[in-house]
């Protein structure tokens, strides 16, 4: 008699929040695929990204927020979360690890700073292949119709291979009905940036305070980048990696013996 193949264990994480719609969305995308565990922070972290706690201990409770898949809420960031789940939840690695669905963009400079994506990334260091989703809105009462039906295609096709170990994608999916995606585009990271500026205030005993604003401009008008699917209505899929060695400056401090 033929051995039962075991379900693929699936590790789901964010940084809205344990409570968020986008989590809960993600759940729902990839339910059937495999067996989930849901480790978040239990507020919200958006902003955070590759932080982890040091100066303070991490809290962890378990909860009954997705019915009879197992979910714990922790006080830390993204990042303690995917540690957490390996070492004192699941007491091995998952499968594969999944964060988001992020209220949201993630495109472009956004990946640096993004707690959904750090936690992405730091299963990837761990030998994970993983997944960052993230929806162009950031509504707390957004619609991720779209965006479920993204997810369980890309995931599905995602535990069908032989995955290299550092497997990682930044997954960004248009506002919109199902009908209005074009399709799905493997891109280049687009540069763009904030130009940030601080709004100053004064609070009610006079001292001043600050609030960061600020306006996203494309600098890349390329039509192979993640801003540039995004706005005509395709997912956009950026392979990404940790290494951030600038490997062409090496060569070329090399070659001419700069420090020398």
């Amino acid at each position: 008699m033929a051995k039962k193949k075991e379900k693929p264990v699936i590790l789901i994480t964010n940084d809205d929040d344990i409570t968020s719609k986008g989590i809960r969305s993600l759940v729902e995308a990839v339910s059937d695929l495999g067996t989930v565990v849901v480790v978040a922070p239990d507020t919200p972290q958006s902003g955070m990204g590759h932080a982890i706690t040091i100066g303070s201990p991490l809290r962890m409770r378990k909860v009954t927020l997705f019915g009879e898949i197992d979910a714990w809420q922790t006080s830390g960031t993204p990042v303690d979360c995917v540690k957490l789940a390996v070492d004192k939840i699941l007491h091995r690695k998952p499968d594969i690890c999944l964060s988001g669905i992020n209220h949201g963009a993630n495109h472009s400079i956004n990946v640096i700073y993004s707690g959904t994506m750090s936690a992405a990334m730091e299963a990837a260091i761990e030998g994970i292949p993983s997944i960052g989703f993230s929806l162009l809105d950031y509504s707390d009462d957004a619609d991720f119709t779209a965006a479920k039906q993204v997810v369980n295609k890309m995931v599905s096709k995602m535990l069908q291979g032989n995955l290299e170990k550092h497997f990682l994608l930044n997954v960004n999916i248009p506002k919109g009905s199902p009908e209005e995606i074009k399709g799905i585009r493997v891109c280049k990271q687009a540069y763009a940036k904030y130009e940030e500026d601080f709004t100053e205030r004064l609070d009610p005993h006079g001292k001043k305070y600050y609030w960061l604003t600020g306006e996203f401009k494309n600098f890349d008008k390329g039509k192979d980048t993640d801003v540039w699917a995004l706005e005509n209505n395709y997912v956009s899929v950026v392979p990404v990696q940790f290494d951030l060695t600038n490997y062409e400056l090496k060569a070329q401090l090399e070659k001419t013996k700069f420090f020398q």
